[in-house]
């Protein structure tokens, strides 16, 4: 009987820490600390920088926007910057997810520090956490001055009365996307003249590896970066990504840099030519139309630092149907 008493005091125990530990993580996290003071100066350069890394680089308003799924490629085609996407569990997500309307119609509530933070860590205006299919950890690696160009960018598009609903997020996803937002590791803008470390920082402004890796429970695997493979479930089958190491077999290592800048250049201004899809067609997820915007310089600078990571032999099909 004491030995029932005290394994009972042990499990109650247990149950008292677990109970607390989740109620400080609900409660108490995320924690990356106040909103910066800050007020950006909305300067013409700003904006136009903040235009081109918002929608032909980190392309923000991929997601952010109404897109033409029945077209290939899924074009851009209205509702600029309003948000309203949906990511939810057919896709493989712990839950629904809504891309946020990121115009002034949301935005003019909140302060330029509140935007910063919420863009750089991961956590919004109102200290809760945002999932990571918004690639704050990517964009808090970024230069500050980038960061506050896109900042001024958004505040100049036109503001669109659109309200979004609240993403519902599956247990035990909704405790653990607290631990998730963190304090920046803002870097510094390489000149253009070191090619490979502007390549690098392209790379990771544009987070290629977030969907040219493997992953498993949200999380890259170790040793698969840059290799493809990642699965993106569709309605007749599961795209994957591809491989874009310099691998020469199975990856882009026989592609000469004129291959590489002429497959993203052959989408410029082509969003209004865009095939039609037949039911059960494959639709890729690769943003094509709005990285063709990209400078061919910086293309180029991507190139040479793709041509610097590890060759991984990964020969991807990039489309199985179910």
């Amino acid at each position: 009987m004491k030995a029932v008493k005290v394994i009972g005091f042990i499990l109650l125990g247990l149950v008292v820490a677990v109970a607390a530990a989740g109620t400080y993580v609900k409660v108490a996290l995320p924690d990356t600390g106040a909103a910066p003071q800050i007020k950006i100066e909305r300067t013409a350069e700003r904006i136009k920088r903040g235009d081109y890394l918002a929608n032909h680089v980190s392309v923000c308003m991929d997601c952010h926007s109404t897109k033409d799924e029945s077209l290939y490629g899924g074009p851009v085609v209205g509702s600029f910057g309003a948000g309203g996407e949906k990511f939810d569990q057919q896709m493989g997500l712990p839950g629904k997810f809504y891309a946020s309307n990121i115009t002034p119609y949301k935005l003019r509530s909140w302060t330029d520090g509140e935007i910063f933070r919420a863009l750089t860590t991961g956590e919004n205006k109102f200290g809760k956490a945002i999932f990571p299919l918004m690639p704050w950890d990517h964009i808090g690696q970024m230069d500050k001055e980038d960061v506050y160009s896109i900042i001024a960018y958004l505040r100049s598009i036109p503001a669109i009365k659109k309200d979004i609903p609240a993403s519902e997020i599956d247990f035990p996803v909704n405790f653990i996307i607290n631990t998730m937002p963190h304090k920046a590791n803002l870097g510094k803008l390489p000149s253009e003249t070191d090619t490979v470390k502007y390549g690098a920082y392209l790379v990771n402004a544009a987070a290629c590896i977030d969907c040219h890796s493997k992953r498993s429970h949200g999380d890259i695997i170790l040793g698969t970066e840059f290799g493809g493979g990642m699965e993106f479930k569709q309605q007749g089958g599961i795209i994957h990504s591809a491989n874009i190491t310099p691998d020469k077999l199975t990856g882009i290592g026989s592609w000469s840099k004129d291959i590489f800048i002429r497959r993203f250049k052959s989408f410029e201004g082509k969003e209004k030519q865009a095939a039609k899809l037949n039911p059960g067609d494959p639709q890729i997820p690769m943003p094509w139309y709005l990285y063709a915007g990209m400078k061919t310089n910086d293309l180029a600078a991507i190139y040479a630092y793709l041509r610097t990571v590890k060759p991984i032999n990964n020969q991807v099909i990039a489309f199985q149907k179910f």
